[in-house]
């Protein structure tokens, strides 16, 4: 497993035990883990992002924390939230990230995201992919 899985693995489990908010200190967590200080920063600031539903707040100093929150949204918040997260462009890399994220959070099923980044897949250009993934969104809302 890459260090980076391991750690965002790690962390997703400690939010998903403490209910989804938690406090840590980068260095003991680095510590725990058999890493560096800087892979910490790496992972929350690459994979706890807020297009994902994290807020993420820190304190630097000597009794410095980072606090990651994992917010909670109902189907129809997340999925504004998405839309609003889009914009006018997006890459298809990103699109997938995104497909697979309405996956994660239980609004698409596995065959609906694999049609939807399959089509997306074809499409060449960037602001067509987001005013697709848009309207996708809101056929989901009901």
């Amino acid at each position: 497993m890459i260090l980076t899985d391991e750690i965002a693995r790690f962390i997703e489990e400690m939010l998903s035990e403490s209910g989804g908010r938690i406090e840590i200190c980068r260095n003991d967590l680095a510590g725990k883990i058999g890493c560096v200080p800087s892979q910490i920063n790496y992972v929350i600031t690459s994979r706890f992002t807020a297009d994902r539903g994290y807020i993420i707040e820190s304190r630097r100093g000597g009794g410095g924390y980072i606090r990651i929150i994992k917010k909670q949204f109902h189907k129809n918040e997340y999925l504004m939230h998405f839309i609003q997260a889009v914009g006018d462009k997006i890459g298809s890399e990103a699109g997938a990230v995104f497909v697979n994220n309405l996956f994660d959070n239980g609004v698409l099923t596995q065959r609906e995201a694999a049609i939807i980044t399959a089509a997306l897949s074809e499409i060449d250009s960037d602001n067509i992919r987001a005013a697709v993934l848009r309207n996708i969104s809101l056929t989901l809302m009901h």
